[in-house]
């Protein structure tokens, strides 16, 4: 079957786009920020509004573009339209139903993937998107949101730790460290299942040592002393990798837990430094693939990625001193305003170019 063209991607797109806006005001609204009525409504669903929605489009969306086939493509669609009915306020369970829909197809084009591709990543690959249908599923059957995002964390988390494994074919990666990778991804999904019984503290574990391993055998370390968008894409990541890694300390010491003080510096370090560092570091390669456009470099790239960080590091450092401030929460927001506009810039460069 034909694959869709990339015009035809582009609704899809903005569809995630939507989840992803109406998230993150979603989130100001939850500190007490004026955000408009349908963000305000939703303020409850920001986490399932910008993992299963936001997040779970534009995966699934590469994933299609990757599988080339038509089919696959049901899935951004069925996540974007679930996001897009949270933000209309709709309380039926059909936005639950395209979650767990967007998650089967996904996991089906997956498998089918792993076929094309017999490797250790590309199970990893449908171990995530497995996660993501059990966390829909587990919502879907009236499970709350905070046990839920594990499932929604993991999907994330291995699909990143699948890609990076994915690249190490070329570097001298010993057996054993392949193995030892298998072990961190076993924990993690230990880790996940029995979050609800030790706080998330088996589970942060994992998170500690994949950061560990990523460090220790990624390819971004050699391209750190590269030029231009390797160099960019090489930071980005060993940034993340560090926030991956407090954010397994905090959570070693229960700050994963529901009502815990330090619940939203580990939730952030992992969703903003980790997640969202592969984003910025990834997206100048992934969106022209995607949506066949050029986007040509420039150091413009560093000022999203800068302020991720500052905005982070305001955020993290005022909980851990007992005050959550509003203003860090505003500065996250701003942040990704300024990347959406960067890529922007570029793409229209591109296109004049």
């Amino acid at each position: 079957m034909a694959d869709l063209p990339p015009r035809a991607r582009l609704p899809l797109l903005l569809l995630g786009m939507l989840s992803l806006l109406g998230g993150v005001l979603a989130g100001l609204a939850r500190l007490g920020w004026n955000v408009p009525t349908p963000a305000a409504q939703a303020a409850a669903f920001h986490g399932p509004l910008m993992i299963a929605a936001f997040f779970g489009t534009v995966v699934s969306l590469e994933r299609a573009v990757a599988l080339g086939q038509r089919w696959a493509y049901l899935a951004p669609l069925a996540a974007g339209l679930g996001g897009t009915l949270l933000l209309a306020g709709d309380a039926s369970p059909l936005p639950r139903l395209l979650g767990a829909l967007a998650a089967t197809v996904l996991v089906a084009a997956s498998v089918q993937a792993w076929r094309r591709q017999v490797s250790v990543h590309a199970q990893v690959l449908i171990m995530g998107a497995a996660c993501w249908l059990l966390a829909n599923l587990y919502w879907l059957l009236g499970g709350d949101t905070a046990q839920a995002s594990y499932g929604w964390l993991l999907f994330l988390i291995l699909t990143i730790a699948g890609e990076r494994l994915e690249l190490t074919r070329f570097l001298p990666t010993p057996a054993a460290a392949k193995k030892v990778f298998s072990g961190i991804v076993a924990l993690l999904l230990a880790g996940g299942a029995l979050a609800g019984i030790d706080d998330g503290r088996l589970f942060a574990l994992g998170l500690l040592l994949l950061a560990g391993w990523l460090l220790r055998y990624d390819i971004a370390r050699r391209n750190l002393r590269a030029e231009a968008l390797p160099r960019f894409v090489a930071l980005c990541l060993l940034c993340g990798y560090g926030w991956l890694a407090l954010a397994g300390l905090l959570g070693l010491s229960g700050a994963l837990a529901p009502g815990h003080d330090w619940r939203d510096a580990a939730l952030h370090g992992l969703g903003l430094g980790f997640i969202f560092s592969m984003v910025i570091g990834h997206a100048p390669i992934i969106f022209p693939a995607v949506m066949r456009v050029r986007i040509p470099w420039s150091p413009l790239f560093y000022l999203p990625l800068a302020l991720l960080h500052l905005g982070l590091l305001l955020r993290v450092g005022g909980v851990l001193l007992g005050k959550l401030p509003a203003h860090a929460a505003l500065f996250n927001a701003v942040t990704l305003g300024v990347f959406i506009l960067t890529l922007l810039i570029q793409v229209g460069r591109g296109r004049a170019g």
